[in-house]
């Protein structure tokens, strides 16, 4: 049996007036989000608080659930995979639906990135530049892929990762909630393990430090807490110029007497 502790830290950086990030960590329905309002729109921390509260609101009001509502599924997927998926879906149109009803929200967005468990799977579906990342056995791997124009760049040849991390365009996303009529959710599922360490971010973190710095971090072997603050800590020390907020979850024992630590 799995048991999950989580932990969860989000702090407004040293350049930018206000946080435009939000998170939730949700050990009880093993919901863990985070989303970054869209950096120079209008009302980003309006979206980002909007998408996380559907979200978790779509996952809660499902959890009892024996068939996935409301909505057409993949076959592909798992039930909770799909649930995250819809309700990523759902967080799109409840951001879409704002802007609707209020001109002044016109132009806001935000990127997600959520996971969920469901017994030794977990589902990590994302939008836009927020990442998931998973160390096992001292090994980090990048569970996302950034939907940003830099990106796309890179996997065609065009630009290399180290080009990317400095390209004055490396902020500019290709997909974001708010952003068009339509949104594609990438969905992916993963198998967890004991000994695994999985972290949610916003850019605001990957902009400052390089993988191997967090996976640094990451197998420094000090509690979740700790982690988190450091984290934040040196994304800062290296300028600091965006939100930054950080989840950490620790796969350990019994997933369902889940343990939550708060930064």
């Amino acid at each position: 049996m799995l048991r999950i502790k989580a932990c969860g830290l989000s702090d407004v950086g040293l350049t930018r007036a206000h946080n435009e990030d939000y998170f939730e960590v949700d050990p009880r329905h093993q919901l863990f989000v985070v989303a970054d309002g869209m950096g120079g729109h209008s009302h980003g921390e309006v979206a980002a608080q909007l998408a996380v509260e559907a979200i978790h609101d779509f996952i809660e009001k499902t959890d009892d659930r024996d068939t996935t509502w409301p909505a057409v599924t993949d076959s592909r997927l798992r039930r909770h995979s799909n649930l995250l998926k819809m309700a990523v879906r759902l967080a799109h149109d409840r951001v879409m639906g704002a802007i609707r009803e209020d001109g002044a929200l016109s132009g806001m967005g935000t990127t997600v990135v959520g996971l969920l468990l469901e017994g030794a799977t977990a589902a990590v579906a994302h939008v836009g530049d927020s990442r998931a990342y998973r160390l096992r056995d001292s090994r980090l791997d990048q569970l996302t892929q950034d939907h940003t124009w830099v990106h796309e760049q890179v996997m065609a040849g065009f630009l290399s990762k180290e080009q990317a991390r400095s390209h004055p365009l490396k902020n500019v996303v290709t997909r974001a909630l708010g952003g068009e009529s339509d949104v594609v959710v990438d969905v992916r599922e993963v198998e967890v393990k004991p000994g695994d360490l999985y972290l949610l971010c916003s850019d605001g973190l990957t902009t400052m430090l390089s993988d191997a710095d967090i996976r640094e971090r990451l197998a420094s072997g000090r509690t979740l807490n700790e982690i988190c603050r450091t984290l934040v800590n040196d994304a800062n020390a290296r300028g600091g110029v965006d939100n930054v907020t950080v989840i950490l979850l620790s796969i350990e024992g019994d997933l369902e007497q889940g343990e939550t630590e708060k930064g």
